[in-house]
């Protein structure tokens, strides 16, 4: 069995950011990128699957060079190969998906896992919208996951407990934190990787359908007020969230 895994090259969430000077990009100075963190309780998962079952672990990632970086650790991880699909260009979630999407289709893989979201936009759709694209079934922020045949059980958080869904192959699965532990690099996975091949494509051509207008930073927050230390405050405090807060 082949297995994917999607994975994208994001801003560290311990970075400062800020706007760049176009109002529409981030400034990349000084920017530390890394692999997504959801994308590695993906990789983890399809590299115990391996384990079990045997077959091969692709991973398959859309951008520039700078994508290479984060190709590698998932390869040092234990990714046996690797597929870039070159696009310099800022794509939206379709246009990833897109993109994803012919990789997976002609490469025949039926078995398919994403993070559940970047950290970089938040928009958690990516692998939802390549399953639809595919024709796959989804099963999207899974925290259990197992496959027998072809046959998949899993498990899903919701509120007050956990959902379990049967769905079967081909299929795309989306990683919540929880699903498993990511292992670390070994020495010998980091040396592996730097021999194994990054293979290079031209990724699939799409229609835009998201425009990105402006970035801007949130605005800054009023400086807090001391109303008092005892009830005669409590007046004061009650006009003020009916008058400026407006939340009663």
């Amino acid at each position: 069995m082949k297995i994917a895994v999607c994975v994208s090259h994001v801003p560290d969430t311990a970075a400062k950011i800020m706007v760049g000077a176009d109002g529409k990009k981030i400034d990349s100075n000084g920017v530390a990128f890394v692999l997504n963190p959801y994308d590695e309780y993906a990789i983890e998962e399809a590299l115990k699957l391996k384990e079990k079952t045997g077959g091969e672990v692709i991973a398959i990632s859309v951008g520039g060079e700078a994508n290479k970086e984060s190709i590698r650790k998932a390869l040092a991880m234990g990714i046996d190969s690797a597929v870039l699909l070159r696009e310099d260009d800022d794509r939206d979630s379709s246009g990833i998906a897109t993109a994803l999407a012919d990789e997976i289709k002609a490469q025949e893989i039926e078995l398919v896992f994403f993070g559940k979201q970047s950290v970089d936009f938040d928009n958690s759709i990516t692998g939802q919208l390549t399953a639809e694209i595919l024709g796959y079934n989804c099963v999207s922020v899974a925290v259990a996951f197992s496959l027998e045949g072809n046959e998949i059980t899993a498990e899903r958080e919701i509120e007050g407990g956990r959902e379990v869904i049967k769905t079967s192959l081909p299929a795309v699965i989306t990683a919540q934190k929880g699903l498993n532990e990511p292992r670390y690099a070994s020495l010998k996975g980091i040396m592996s990787a730097k021999k194994k091949v990054i293979e290079e494509k031209t990724a699939a051509p799409y229609i835009k359908n998201v425009e990105l207008i402006s970035m801007k930073k949130p605005a800054s927050k009023q400086a807090g007020r001391i109303l008092g230390s005892d009830a005669s405050a409590v007046p004061e405090l009650v006009n003020l969230l009916r008058t400026e807060a407006k939340v009663i």
